[in-house]
This record gives structure tokens, C-alpha cells and sequence, in this order.
């Protein structure tokens, strides 16, 4: 017997943050718009809450979310909606602050320690509704945070990215206004749309049954392919913006799948040093699929890494492999390969394969990995 989730109600399009505003209006009086300094500083979170006032609802704006959250930031909002005497929640930006609304979404009734919630400890068991209403308003396409069912936080105690899953945790509505993402600068452009791209890879190779997800992950790719350049190089396309807005959706559908060696190499990457977990996945993910290219594969497992490299053929790239399509591909977005170039030390290597090793996305790997290909992998993309 197997279970297939889908995602929550999505709004697509332009007009489509107007639309939400109007479908929500009553369900809460005092929403937490929770989001990033960046944001806040840029207008668009005080944008948002004039949209809100306009219909009855005055809400209070939490900035306090890093880049790679942390569980202060789960502490800060939790606070702040308390303090508030709020009743809803807005998830305003990228994958952070929509991850740390989820937490916090939890949070305000659930007392301890976060650390018991770890989900790869069976905390899901301990966490249990009701929550406050929750919608998710995403200004990048990457993580696909927007129709996921977890969060990942950075814990104090451990310094390493944990996961907070509940079914529960999916958001109400998500809102893929495409003007939300316009101002995106090219560099995060690129990186976030690549870590949509290895939601999707990752998701197809991971041998578990799900044909649907598999669907839905060669389509993403497809988009991706074609889109992201043009969002990369003309950030006004809206068009070009609203399809990498889906394409980070579907990836999030896709890999309830899971995931793969990549996610484990790169989340130590963010946790160590501060690095965008797109951009780790983007340096990291053509040397994993090289190293995948060099095992003895099943003819079932050759004819995925085939059929993923038949998707760049399409699209017009040539070359012998996926690696190199796949290097060819984030090369040309500007972003330039080497660990070395972003601070990561040689001799950190040794210690960042143990943690991802430990780390479980490479539960679902195309097939089964150890520490020292984690190091073999670190090595050839330093």
C-alpha cells in the first residue's frame, strides 16, 4: 500500500497576491507577516500588511529570519506573535522565513525544548495541532518551501540543519505572484532556481515507487531548462518568473520522493559557512552526478541519469554526459565552480563528509553511499 500526498491550494499568476487578500479576508483579524530584514527594508513586507489593512486585518511584521534560520529566529517569532496577540500567520520571502512561519507555526503551543521535534528522531509524534492559519508568500523559486509539509532550522545544541515535518505544517494557500519575484537579483536568480532544479533531479533518481512524482519532477526540470535563463538574464520577464515559480513548486511536490547525496553534501555547506543553500547545491550537483555516472548502475538506474540527459538534449544543450550539461548549464549562469572560491578549507573536507553522511537526504540516493564517496565528491568539486 503506498500513500501519495499533493500539495495545498495554489494562486498562480498576476493579480494572483490581490485575489488571496480577498479570499482570506475574515479568517484572520492580526496576522505575523514573517520575513526578512531585506525585505522589510525594501517596502514589500509593509506593501503586504497596507494590502492586508485594507481589508480589516492589521498586522504586525516579524523581520528577524537569517538566510540559513536558526532557531533564535524560531524563538524571536514565537515572541513576537505572542506579544501580538496575533492569530494567523504570513510566510513573506524564500525558503527561511516560509520554514521558520511553519516552526513557528507549531511552536506557540508546544513547549520543551525544539530539539524533541526532530523528525529524524520521531518527533512528528509530539507535535499536534490545532495551528493557526498559515499562508506562504514566496518572493524566490527554489526551495518550493510554499507546499512542503517541514521546516529546516539550524539548532543551537548542534549545530546542524534539522527537520520539523508534520502534515499540518503545509500551508493554507500558497501565492505565486509572479511581480513578487521581479526584483530578485541575477546571482539569486540563479541560485534558487537551481536548487528547484535539484529538487527535481534528485527526486526522479530516488528509487522509491511514485510515478506521479516522477511526472511532475521531468516536467519541473523541463521548465527550468527553458525558463531560468531567461529569468537569470531579463529579471522583468513575469513570464519567465512565474514558470520557475512553478517549477520550485513542483520540485517541493516531487521530492516527497526525497532526495539524495546532494542535499546531504550541501546542508553541512550552509551550516559551517553561511553558504546559500542553492549555491551549495549548484557547486556540489554535477560532481555528484559524475560520481553516480562512474558506479556500476543498474540498467533501471542507467536509464534514469539517460532519460534526465535527454531533457538537456531537448532543450538544445549538447554533450557527452548529464554532468556536463549539467556543468555547462550552471556555468552559465555565472557561478563559478570550486569550494576553494567560497571559503571552504581542503582540510575542512574530512569533517564536512562525516556530517553528510550523517545527514539523511542520502537515504534516498540513486543507490547507497558511504562517507567516503561524500569525501570523493567534496574533493573533486573543491
Amino acid at each position: 500500500m503506498q500513500q501519495f500526498n499533493f500539495p495545498t491550494v495554489l494562486l498562480y499568476g498576476e493579480g494572483a497576491l490581490n485575489a488571496w487578500a480577498e479570499k482570506i479576508k475574515g479568517r484572520m483579524g492580526r496576522p505575523l507577516i514573517v520575513t526578512d530584514s531585506t525585505l522589510a527594508g525594501l517596502g514589500v513586507a509593509d506593501k503586504i500588511a497596507k494590502l492586508l489593512a485594507g481589508l480589516g486585518m492589521q498586522a504586525k511584521v516579524f523581520d528577524g529570519t537569517h538566510p540559513n534560520p536558526l532557531e533564535a529566529d524560531v524563538d524571536a517569532g514565537v515572541l513576537a506573535y505572542r506579544s501580538g496577540a496575533c492569530d494567523g500567520l504570513v510566510a513573506l520571502g524564500g525558503g527561511s522565513p516560509i520554514d521558520v512561519a511553519k516552526v513557528i507555526r507549531f511552536r506557540i503551543n508546544h513547549g520543551g525544548p525544539l530539539a524533541q521535534y526532530d523528525d529524524a528522531k520521531g518527533g512528528d509524534k509530539l507535535i499536534h495541532p490545532p495551528f493557526p492559519p498559515l499562508y506562504a508568500l514566496p518572493t524566490t523559486a527554489g526551495t518550493g518551501s510554499e507546499v512542503g509539509r517541514s521546516g529546516v532550522i539550524l539548532l543551537k545544541e548542534t549545530g546542524k540543519k534539522t527537520i520539523f515535518f508534520h502534515p499540518g505544517l503545509m500551508p493554507d494557500m500558497a501565492v505565486l505572484e509572479p511581480k513578487l519575484t521581479a526584483g530578485l537579483p541575477a546571482p539569486v536568480t540563479a541560485a534558487t532556481g537551481i536548487d528547484a532544479l535539484t529538487h527535481c533531479l534528485e527526486a526522479y533518481l530516488a528509487p522509491v515507487f511514485h510515478p506521479m512524482a516522477d511526472g511532475i519532477a521531468l516536467e519541473g526540470i523541463r521548465l527550468i531548462l527553458r525558463h531560468l535563463p531567461r529569468a537569470f538574464a531579463q529579471g522583468d520577464d513575469l513570464q519567465a518568473r512565474g514558470c520557475m515559480q512553478l517549477a520550485a513548486s513542483m520540485g517541493a511536490t516531487a521530492f516527497q520522493k526525497g532526495l539524495g547525496m546532494v542535499h546531504s553534501l550541501a546542508h553541512p555547506l550552509s551550516a559551517h559557512y553561511n553558504t546559500h543553500h542553492g549555491l551549495a547545491n549548484a557547486l556540489l550537483l554535477p560532481f555528484a552526478v559524475a560520481f553516480l555516472e562512474s558506479r556500476e548502475l543498474s540498467a533501471s538506474q542507467s536509464a534514469k541519469l539517460h532519460r534526465l540527459q535527454s531533457l538537456f538534449l531537448e532543450a538544445g544543450w549538447d554533450g557527452p554526459a548529464l554532468s556536463h550539461h549539467l556543468r555547462d548549464f550552471i556555468g552559465g549562469l555565472q557561478i563559478r565552480f570550486g569550494l576553494r572560491h567560497y571559503g571552504i578549507p581542503e582540510g575542512d573536507l574530512p569533517g564536512l563528509s562525516r556530517d553528510a553522511y550523517e545527514d539523511g537526504c542520502h537515504a534516498t540516493n540513486l543507490l547507497p553511499v558511504t562517507r567516503e564517496d561524500m569525501l570523493t565528491v567534496y574533493a573533486s568539486a573543491w
